[in-house]
């Protein structure tokens, strides 16, 4: 068996596996949250989320979009040098992203099973 040959059936059988593991994992919602921002982020999001007063009167009067708190949930990145990540009994991170072409910094205590928004501001 030439060697052209080998690849063309090695090939062959990694697209059909390939096309088998897309068909059973389709409907799975697997994540892959390995990293220290990820983990982070999506133990936030799990939780029932509650606004302090400022941010709750900062979403009345339309400085703040009540949408980018969440977006910010999801796409930000948390930065470590200004949080908290060992603060007894919360831990307070700082999470930072853009949403509308704006930089935006959130502040969020994060306890045992609530996530509680305590600042949102943008640069």
């Amino acid at each position: 068996m030439k060697l052209i040959e080998r690849f063309g059936y090695y090939f062959g059988g990694f697209s059909i596996g390939l096309v088998l593991l897309a068909f059973f994992l389709s409907g799975k919602k697997a994540s892959c949250d390995y990293g220290p921002n990820a983990r982070v982020l999506k133990n936030i999001s799990t939780k029932e989320l509650v606004y302090s007063d400022a941010v709750q009167l900062e979403i009345a009067n339309k400085t703040i979009d009540s949408l980018s708190i969440p977006y910010l949930l999801k796409k930000g990145d948390i930065n470590f040098s200004d949080s908290k990540p060992r603060e007894k009994p919360c831990h307070i991170y700082v999470i930072e992203g853009e949403y509308n072409q704006k930089e935006m910094v959130l502040t969020v205590k994060n306890c045992d099973s609530i996530a509680t928004v305590l600042n949102i501001s943008s640069k």
